[in-house]
């Protein structure tokens, strides 16, 4: 939510083919409501918990509050058991202690995030 131009795609392109052949990648944005987001509210909630339910872990970019992420990581990982692996810039005292509890892990970049999956998943 957001996010400039390839903010959003970015880190996800970086994260895609860095994981693509060990894991099969939902990226979110592979679908597109920019400029629908009022009409399409429902559809983008529904597709976005599905690939919730769908993943086994979830990659989370953590460099903006973003009610939408913190909605989607309460519901991997307090209602569903998934594995929260987030980045941030943030330090601890300045995150969201609901984004600290409901992550299994915040670090600080994406890099490191990566090398986190590719070790213990």
């Amino acid at each position: 939510m957001d996010c400039t131009g390839n903010e959003g795609v970015e880190w996800r392109s970086i994260a895609k083919e860095r994981l693509s052949g060990k894991f099969v990648v939902l990226d979110p944005m592979r679908r597109n409501f920019r400029d629908r987001e009022i009409d399409s509210a429902n559809e983008i909630v529904d597709f976005d918990l599905q690939d919730v339910r769908d993943a086994d872990i979830i990659l989370v970019n953590y460099s903006k509050t973003s009610i939408g992420t913190s909605m989607e990581v309460f519901y991997a990982s307090h209602d569903l058991g998934k594995f929260v692996i987030a980045f941030s810039p943030y330090s601890y005292q300045d995150m969201s202690p609901w984004m600290i509890k409901h992550c299994t892990k915040i670090l600080p970049g994406l890099e490191e995030a990566l090398e986190y999956i590719g070790r213990h998943f």
